[in-house]
């Protein structure tokens, strides 16, 4: 199965990734994951990525198709897409060559969430630098300040979850994704799923709506 799931900073694509993948068993490609990875290691992409991300804004098509196709062309048995395509242009390029590869998507999940709830969200958002879980540090903490839960790693605020940058991000998010959404909408496969409440009753419909 060859999932995309789109939804605004704060929507909860991460958690609902990780239920997805578990449950249906494919590999999870996270555009954030990958881009931290780089920065990380210091790589020449994570060099110039770092300076897009610590402003909120999207990084270039060119960048991003580059660093996704190295992924999804080693994955014949399915994925889950989360941050990816941000841009008409990225869509349209995925689509390609996923027809290049004879690996067509098979659904598109939208997560929709107040402005609001958004700004609240990510105001307390921390997360793992070694295994990417999110925290809410007013609502969900660590039991052990500043350890992972999951793995014992450190927990960090996201250089680009200040006011500045949250603001911006949902700006892009308008003036770019939504388009994407769009785009999708005009398809068969995509879905919209209201992301309020339990993320597991989330994932519950999200999990039907994939089962159909």
């Amino acid at each position: 199965m060859r999932i995309i799931l789109l939804g605004p900073p704060g929507s909860g694509k991460g958690t609902q990734s990780t239920y997805i993948s578990k449950c249906f068993n494919i590999t999870h490609l996270s555009t954030g994951d990958i881009l931290r990875s780089e920065v990380n290691s210091s790589t020449d992409l994570g060099i110039i990525a770092k300076k897009y991300m610590d402003k909120g804004d999207l990084i270039p098509d060119d960048l991003m198709i580059k660093a996704i196709k190295n992924q999804i062309v080693h994955l014949s048995s399915g994925f889950l897409l989360d941050g990816f395509p941000r841009t008409l242009a990225q869509a349209k390029s995925l689509d390609l060559l996923l027809e290049q590869i004879k690996n067509p998507l098979d659904k598109v999940i939208c997560l929709n969430v107040s402005k609001e709830e958004i700004l609240n969200r990510l105001s307390f958002r921390a997360i793992c630098n070694d295994c990417s879980h999110n925290y809410n540090l007013a609502t969900t903490p660590p039991r052990v300040k500043n350890i992972c839960d999951m793995c014992g790693g450190k927990i960090l605020i996201r250089s680009d979850d200040n006011p500045e940058a949250i603001i911006n991000r949902l700006r892009i998010y308008d003036n770019l994704t939504l388009p994407v959404i769009d785009y999708y909408e005009s398809t068969t496969k995509c879905f919209s799923v209201k992301a309020f409440g339990k993320p597991e009753d989330v994932f519950k419909t999200i999990e039907n709506l994939l089962r159909l």
